[in-house]
């Protein structure tokens, strides 16, 4: 069954948010394949690309933890703008320092940092007015379109940040990002006034702690969070692709390499109706985040190009099944009026394995070889989940509500 994209036709409000988001993020996946790469022309350093994610590690948890918060303090829209404006001068910052003759990689390393913790203002208020603007039974179907959203951006954009970088360079690239956010705002102008936040009487701390209690109160959520931490953080590749690059020819391969997995996930997204209709959800994030680490294995034993790229894209169309499981869960137990808190909490559920894993892969790699990075943190992943999914057994039994 195709994807239904039936939320676009009949809500103006999700078409001017969907679009705006899908313009920045096609520049965002620009800078996603850039930054690291830029790091490791300037080091050829495996292990540097890798302390990319320890640097984001900390405004990670602090300032999704305090955006989350705000986002169900005060108005959701005027929060996603003033966070792209602010994301549209440190990109600028990013395209001015790749034009300098020595670029600081220091420098590099801080912008990174910034633009984390702008994100977890931007990303927990994104969540949570989609949910505010969309009606409860067309949950499955705005999840499927987020997926399609992230996975053919992050295809189309490390393709074109590939081709940028070679052939006009890396400034250029940062630039394109800027710009990409500066077409987000204006769609985000074209909406209709979302209403303000309902007035909390309590302090931003003990609404975050209300946000925590809620979240380690529901075996669900608790589940969604530590499969996807364990999978990722043993066994997330993307440091790797800078030197895989190199082994393979150059920038344009990295643009591969950074898409591949997006490629799957795409196709995965495009007949997804099927999973609509699934109820044993978390059923279904344990058995993607295996397969994942099955996939990310097969990429490692693999010696050419093709059989790497196709691992890759089948751990990637793996992921997406997760993700939109995980999605529809969070969305089906989670209030409005905690929206924005829980998505701060989720951010750092699947973001914190990601940037956990980057750090693992490139020491790994660092000390032994990417084949050995990837193996190892493949066969742990699936070891991981296994193990964690057998001391949740409530999130294994878990019957969605459709």
């Amino acid at each position: 069954m195709l994807i239904d994209i039936s939320p676009l036709k009949k809500n103006p409000d999700f078409r001017w948010l969907f679009f705006g988001q899908f313009v920045s993020l096609m520049g965002s996946m620009i800078s996603y394949v850039a930054v690291p790469y830029e790091v490791y022309q300037l080091t050829k350093n495996n292990a540097m690309v890798g302390a990319l994610g320890i640097v984001q590690l900390v405004p990670l948890i602090v300032f999704s933890l305090l955006g989350g918060t705000y986002a169900d303090r005060i108005n959701r829209k005027k929060l996603l703008i003033t966070s792209e404006l602010l994301m549209v001068v440190v990109m600028m910052i990013f395209s001015w320092n790749a034009t300098r003759d020595v670029p600081s990689v220091a420098l590099i390393f801080v912008l990174m940092a910034i633009l984390q913790a702008l994100n977890g203002f931007h990303r927990p208020a994104m969540e949570a007015i989609t949910q505010q603007i969309i009606q409860k039974k067309d949950y499955p179907q705005a999840g499927a379109l987020a997926s399609f959203r992230h996975s053919l951006t992050a295809i189309i954009g490390p393709t074109i940040g590939g081709l940028v970088m070679a052939g006009y360079g890396i400034a250029d690239a940062y630039m394109i990002d800027a710009v990409t956010f500066l077409v987000a705002i204006f769609c985000l102008i074209k909406m209709t006034k979302i209403p303000d936040a309902e007035l909390s009487k309590k302090t931003p701390l003990e609404d975050m702690k209300e946000g925590f209690a809620f979240a380690i109160s529901r075996p669900e959520l608790i589940g969604t969070y530590l499969i996807d931490i364990v999978a990722m953080a043993f066994a997330y590749p993307l440091a790797l692709y800078p030197a895989m690059s190199e082994k393979w020819g150059g920038a344009q391969v990295a643009g591969w390499l950074f898409s591949a997995m997006s490629v799957g996930a795409l196709l995965a997204t495009l007949f997804s109706g099927w999973a609509n209709k699934v109820n044993l959800r978390g059923r279904g994030v344990i058995i993607a985040a295996t397969l994942w680490g099955v996939f990310i294995v097969g990429s490692g034993y693999s010696t050419n190009l093709t059989w790497i790229l196709i691992f890759l894209g089948m751990a990637g169309a793996a992921d997406m099944f997760s993700a939109l499981f995980r999605k529809v869960i969070w969305n089906e137990t989670i209030p409005n009026n905690m929206r924005g808190r829980l998505s701060g909490i989720e951010m750092i559920s699947y973001m914190i394995g990601p940037l956990i894993g980057n750090a693992r892969a490139g020491y790994v790699a660092a000390k032994t070889s990417v084949h050995v990075s990837l193996v190892s943190g493949g066969w742990v992943c699936i070891l991981g989940v296994i193990l964690t999914a057998f001391f949740l057994p409530k999130f294994w039994k878990y019957r969605s509500e459709n």
